[in-house]
């Protein structure tokens, strides 16, 4: 090992990205043991951001010492991520490690098995840091969770981190680990990637597995990742999904690619300065060689779009997570998580996912959100792509920055009165139609809070969508690391 690896700071460590530090533990620019220790001082130091339920410090610090003595045997080109540490939000299950999925009911239960994305990553060489922070059952947008507190924005204290991964959003930003796990129903990677200022992306719907993975609604549900940069979330996806390595590409311009953009339907309620960004960046993908062109989605997109993703997301939740507890032998029922729900989410459970609540849909309302209402929204998609030629749609991920934590349930965003739902306004109708979708950081807020980019594709269509997050990230460059 070199000199200058040798004293290297545990800071200069932990500013490095999932690609970055797997390769320098790799061709021995450092050692996994030295990068682990510079986490784990990294997540003491930030212990008050919440962005953890567990670390099991020991076990991390040996897993780290055995992938040295792995490289050290020459096993390094086998495993790509090879004693790189990784958060994995408290929704997936991890052998050997405490699963709460977000209650305190579960905060001793330890699965015999690994979900089966986290076996991927363990497969790789990868090592599970800890378990990531997140809203009860994944069911919220600001990170808030009665049991193991608030989630805290690392680039503002008093503001939400976003959710549900709201952990992972944190963390990230943080830079206590370089990537980390998450999960996306309605937007729960995207938006606390778009409030934290981190890439986060969500694969297709299906793209990922969800074994072992607590659901919300098994039609929007998938898991994906989130990072620091584009180019490690395609690392992840590619492990995950044991595809080929995407080709290596030193170009960062955007000629010849066709975006499409639809202000009547994305900024139709959005906060100036997200506005102002969102087409200060418009200009520089023009300058960048891209083509962006204007369409319209239509005068009731939003409201297709919000009502049949809503609708299939309660309608849909009471059966996937009873089936998930009984396949994975949990030893709770769905009753005695409803009742350990905080106060206004079990209230809300009672109304929408209870098939005894007044707003639990019946059976024919549902039938025609799945073979109606879903496929006209994916067409009205897919045709505004095709008919333009494009190869994906833009828009700000979240229409403000992070809400102050005090304000969470109600605030204004250009003075019209808002609520924690509204962060999820453009991302909903991606789940909605299954789309991939990746959030890129563009900026900070005069109040120094990020502002995210939306970046989505045709079904299918990941990897592509994962180049294209690249070069936009070269483009509009990366966001400077909180100053907490």
């Amino acid at each position: 090992m070199s000199s200058t690896a040798t004293a290297a700071s545990s800071t200069e460590l932990t500013e490095l990205g999932l690609a970055e530090a797997a390769a320098s533990i790799r061709n021995g620019e450092t050692t996994s043991e030295a990068y682990t220790s510079g986490l784990l001082k990294q997540a003491k130091k930030y212990a008050t951001l919440n962005s953890f339920i567990t670390i099991d410090e020991i076990s991390v610090l040996s897993a780290a010492r055995d992938a040295d003595k792995a490289r050290a045997a020459g096993l390094s080109s086998r495993a790509p991520l090879l004693g790189v540490p990784i958060g994995v939000k408290d929704s997936y299950a991890t052998r050997g490690l405490p699963t709460s999925l977000g209650l305190k009911l579960l905060k001793d239960y330890v699965p015999s098995d690994d979900a089966e994305t986290v076996q991927a990553i363990k497969n790789a060489g990868g090592i599970v840091f800890g378990k990531n922070n997140l809203v009860e059952m994944s069911y919220g947008l600001v990170g808030h969770n009665l049991h193991f507190e608030q989630v805290k924005n690392p680039y503002g204290l008093e503001h939400v981190s976003g959710g549900s991964s709201s952990g992972s959003g944190a963390s990230v930003a943080a830079r206590i680990v370089p990537a980390s796990l998450g999960g996306d129903t309605i937007g729960s990677i995207r938006v606390p990637a778009s409030l934290c200022g981190v890439v986060g992306f969500k694969p297709t719907t299906g793209r990922w597995p969800v074994t072992r993975v607590a659901p919300i609604a098994d039609t929007l549900d998938t898991t994906g990742v989130l990072a620091r940069k584009a180019e490690d979330c395609a690392l992840i996806d590619q492990i995950v999904t044991n595809s080929s390595a995407l080709p290596t590409y030193d170009r960062s311009d955007l000629k010849g690619t066709r975006f499409i953009y639809a202000p009547r339907q994305y900024l139709d309620w959005i906060d100036p300065e997200v506005e102002a960004r969102f087409r200060e960046t418009l200009r520089a993908l023009r300058e960048a060689g891209a083509a962006v062109l204007e369409v319209d989605l239509g005068d009731d997109f939003s409201e297709l779009a919000g009502n049949l993703t809503w609708a299939i997301m309660f309608r849909e939740t009471h059966k996937a997570i009873s089936t998930f507890l009984t396949d994975n032998h949990l030893p709770v029922s769905f009753e005695d998580i409803h009742d350990a729900l905080k106060p206004e989410l079990k209230g809300a459970w009672s109304h929408l996912v209870l098939p005894t609540g007044a707003g639990y849909i019946s059976d024919e309302a549902f039938r025609k959100l799945l073979m109606i209402d879903r496929p006209e929204l994916q067409r009205r998609l897919a045709n505004a792509l095709i008919q333009n030629d494009s190869i994906a749609h833009i828009f700000p991920t979240t229409p403000c920055p992070a809400p102050r934590i005090d304000e969470q349930s109600s605030f204004k965003i250009a003075d019209k009165e808002a609520t924690d739902l509204t962060l999820s306004k453009n991302t909903i109708p991606t789940s909605g139609a299954g789309l991939p979708g990746i959030n890129i950081p563009i900026g900070l807020s005069s109040a120094g809070l990020p502002i995210g980019l939306e970046i989505d594709s045709a079904s299918g269509n990941d990897r592509t969508l994962l180049e294209i997050g690249r070069r936009v990230q070269a483009i509009v460059g990366e966001l400077p690391a909180p100053t907490l």
